[in-house]
């Protein structure tokens, strides 16, 4: 039988901790299901791009880049079993164009992610997840973070 899964693709915001433990837990199951290899990734904003500068701060983006490295690192020591194969990958750009493009790199079958509870923003503009799974060329597993039943949650 033909693998359906060989590389997963993992984005991870590695600045919200409680954002991550099922879209882990997910994540690591396919891939120990399909042997897969699992891409884990998190994406650091380019400060000069961020912060609307016409230049990027290579001194800030280091120091941002090191940290998230750390970050993602502890994650993954943590959180996925070690009989799995991960490569940690950090990302510095756009969070949606990043995975993306990582996604093409790693040649990903899969991308396995979270989403954030929409903001009223989101409905007009699109989330990271709502871009991701727009442009990918893979299947996107969006993994919805538990939203409380309430009259505000549901759509204008």
């Amino acid at each position: 039988m033909a693998k359906l899964y060989r590389n997963i693709l993992l984005p991870i915001d590695t600045e919200d901790e409680t954002s991550s433990p099922t879209v882990l837990l997910i994540a690591t199951e396919l891939a120990r299901q399909f042997g897969a290899r699992l891409h884990a990734m998190t994406v650091v904003p380019d400060v000069g791009v961020s912060m609307g500068a016409p230049f990027s701060s290579a001194n800030a983006n280091k120091r941002l880049i090191g940290r998230s490295r750390e970050r993602l690192d502890a994650v993954v020591g943590e959180k996925i079993p070690s009989d799995l194969t991960v490569e940690k990958i950090v990302a510095l750009g756009s969070v949606y164009r990043e995975i993306l493009r990582v996604a093409l790199d790693v040649n990903a079958d899969l991308i396995v992610m979270g989403s954030h509870r929409p903001e009223r923003k989101d409905f007009l503009l699109g989330s990271n997840a709502d871009k991701v799974v727009r442009h990918a060329v893979c299947p996107v597993l969006v993994v919805r973070h538990p939203v409380p039943v309430t009259p505000w949650a549901v759509l204008p």
